[in-house]
């Protein structure tokens, strides 16, 4: 049965989302301070990233697997009682499907949150992180675009329902807290609200920060 290990304990982890405002930059920054998830096509921005994770079977199969990606592979199940692997790539882990609201706290499974960005905050405990940071978590559009690279290929999703997104983040705030772990919104201009906002090199330089400088800055 596939489980996620908790290879990363107490660690700081950062979850890399395919929002508008993500920039190399930030990215970069990341790079060796933190356990990296990428989600979706942020691997490549990302190609050194620990995790690619990613819940749409649409997106593992239109990019056969991200076959460029040498770390770590995850998935979630449908949940309609089919078989539940992702087509031709055995190397992808793939979790039960558990639901979609709260946190999942058995190992071989994910809370949906009805989004990638939410279930990977849910992989990301099963890893073990103490800390969990958000980059490219916008919510909404930027600049006239999806996500930061613009527009996936036709098939794939462009128009995600935000505001139902937002509600199943709301659902993780008790479980994490109670779990102890923190996560901390460091997007440029997010409609992410329920996570307390900060400046990324803020957290990274200096964990007792409180102020949240630039956020908005980049959109």
């Amino acid at each position: 049965m596939d489980s996620a290990p908790r290879m990363w304990p107490d660690e700081t982890v950062v979850i890399l989302g395919c929002g508008p405002s993500l920039t190399r930059e930030d990215v970069d920054y990341v790079r060796g301070k933190a356990r990296v998830i990428a989600i979706n096509t942020a691997w490549t921005l990302a190609p050194w990233a620990d995790v690619l994770y990613s819940a749409d079977r649409r997106w593992w199969a239109h990019y056969r697997g991200a076959m460029g990606f040498p770390g770590l592979k995850y998935s979630i199940g449908s949940g309609r009682g089919k078989h539940d692997s992702v087509p031709k790539h055995p190397e992808v882990v793939v979790l039960k499907h558990m639901g979609d609201e709260g946190i999942c706290v058995d190992p071989t499974g994910l809370k949906t949150g009805r989004n990638s960005g939410a279930s990977a905050i849910n992989l990301a405990v099963h890893f073990g992180a103490s800390r969990i940071l958000l980059l490219g978590y916008n919510m909404g559009r930027g600049k006239g675009k999806s996500h930061f690279f613009g527009d996936h290929p036709p098939g794939l999703q462009n128009h995600s329902p935000y505001v139902l997104f937002l509600q199943m983040f709301k659902t993780q705030v008790a479980p994490l807290a109670e779990a102890g772990i923190e996560v901390i919104n460091c997007t440029r201009k997010s409609a992410l609200e329920c996570f307390p906002k900060r400046d990324l090199r803020t957290v990274l330089l200096d964990p007792t920060a409180t102020t949240a400088p630039a956020l908005e800055a980049v959109c």
